[in-house]
């Protein structure tokens, strides 16, 4: 499990340095394979490839032509790559979705369960400003028992 908010920094190659409080867990329970993609081109997702072939698996249930699968298949393809943790535990973020979601120098890694989430750090707080939780959110999770 993935919890909490470490900074890091994307190197002048577009490698992010993943923090070592994510490092050890993620190499030790999963490996070094990670698949890298955005569902909105914003931020920088990261999950372990056992996660993402868990997630391909559900996916598979539903027909080809299944216009909800095409579409995050597409989205999630367009931004991502599968790629490889290097020794000193920094992985390639695509040219695209650097891009596209401003993953260059500083960002804020986010763990969210079982998988990581990057965010240029000014984005981010411009979201947690735009889109805050609301009392109406925190009443919906109690009644979900959270």
């Amino acid at each position: 499990m993935f919890r909490g908010n470490h900074p890091a920094t994307v190197d002048s190659k577009g490698r992010l340095k993943v923090p070592a409080a994510f490092l050890s867990r993620l190499v030790e329970d999963h490996g070094r394979r990670l698949f890298v993609t955005s569902l909105d081109g914003q931020s920088v997702s990261m999950y372990p490839m056992p996660v993402w072939e868990e997630i391909e698996g559900r996916l598979q249930t539903r027909g080809d032509l299944d216009p909800r699968k095409r579409r995050f298949l597409l989205v999630a393809n367009y931004h991502g790559q599968e790629v490889r943790l290097d020794a000193q535990g920094r992985v390639l973020v695509p040219q695209q979705l650097r891009r596209s979601a401003g993953a260059t120098g500083r960002l804020d890694v986010l763990g969210k369960g079982r998988y990581l989430e990057a965010w240029d750090h000014e984005t981010l707080k411009t979201r947690l400003e735009s889109d805050p939780l609301t009392e109406d959110d925190l009443i919906q999770l109690a009644e979900a028992g959270i």
